[in-house]
């Protein structure tokens, strides 16, 4: 039986997940004169180089003798683990914003497309790793409660079934919190990898790829700690907490100063 609070509390962060970047957008939209087009991309390049191609390197990696022994090794697992989603990202960002650069080149006097692209593909994740997953748990906890869980997975392995009612009876008001804080900071780290990239492509900098994989590869380190089960989960969110405080407040500076430079009559209505 999940409770009333705990049901509560996961619908209310879902909702708020579902709603922060489309609320982003809809209130930057006119200050940057963002384009669909521009989170559309980055919808797209998410979808395809963090669900698809990354997917797959995982599977050759998990699914082949001589990689999977040696990601055996909680090092290596780590190197690997923060690495991979640095560089399928990146270099799926660094791709989508050429394209930008060359479908529009005047693009590149702006800081918008950087944000827009930003809402997009932290948008993207926030959606399909965030609140689908979780209104997924709604629907079993809400199934649970009606003592209907069991009868929806009759074909379903015991041990499948069971791991289900296991992560069920661990839902609270504090994991749905925790899912928040994780959500929050996951999109804002997107918004600050797409306008840290697009700064870089804007100053001509040969360098824009690399830096990204790496900033990338060590926001991922915690994580990658984390499922080597060398540090605990508090530990991980609470640096993610303090990173994601930081760089919020990066963004922040940094597009209101590009608002300020922006002539009022060049904004959109």
């Amino acid at each position: 039986m999940i409770s009333l609070s705990t049901l509560a509390s996961l619908v209310l962060v879902t909702l708020v997940v579902a709603a922060m970047p489309i609320v982003l957008y809809r209130r930057m939209r006119a200050h940057f004169g963002l384009v669909p087009r521009e989170a559309i991309l980055g919808i797209a390049v998410f979808a395809l180089f963090a669900m698809v191609i990354e997917r797959a390197l995982h599977g050759f990696m998990l699914g082949n003798a001589v990689t999977s022994k040696w990601l055996a090794n909680p090092v290596a697992f780590v190197m690997y683990g923060a690495l991979a989603a640095g560089v399928c990202e990146e270099v799926g960002r660094f791709l989508g914003m050429k394209w930008l650069i060359r479908r529009e080149p005047a693009a590149l006097q702006r800081r918008g497309p950087g944000l827009g692209y930003g809402i997009g593909h932290g948008g993207a994740e926030a959606w399909i790793v965030g609140v689908l997953v979780q209104a997924q748990w709604i629907v079993y906890a809400v199934l649970a409660n009606n003592g209907t869980l069991d009868s929806h997975f009759e074909s379903a392995p015991l041990d499948a079934i069971a791991r289900i009612h296991v992560i069920l009876m661990s839902l609270s008001p504090v994991s749905a919190g925790i899912f928040l804080v994780e959500r929050v900071t996951a999109f804002v780290f997107q918004l600050g990898f797409s306008a840290l990239m697009w700064q870089m492509l804007r100053e001509r900098s040969r360098h824009a790829l690399a830096v990204l994989i790496a900033a990338h590869a060590l926001v991922g380190l915690p994580a990658a700690l984390f499922q080597a089960r060398l540090i605990p989960l508090i530990a991980a969110d609470a640096v993610y907490l303090v990173l994601g405080a930081i760089v919020a407040a990066a963004l922040v500076r940094y597009y209101r100063r590009a608002a300020e430079d922006i002539p009022i009559d060049a904004r959109q209505p």
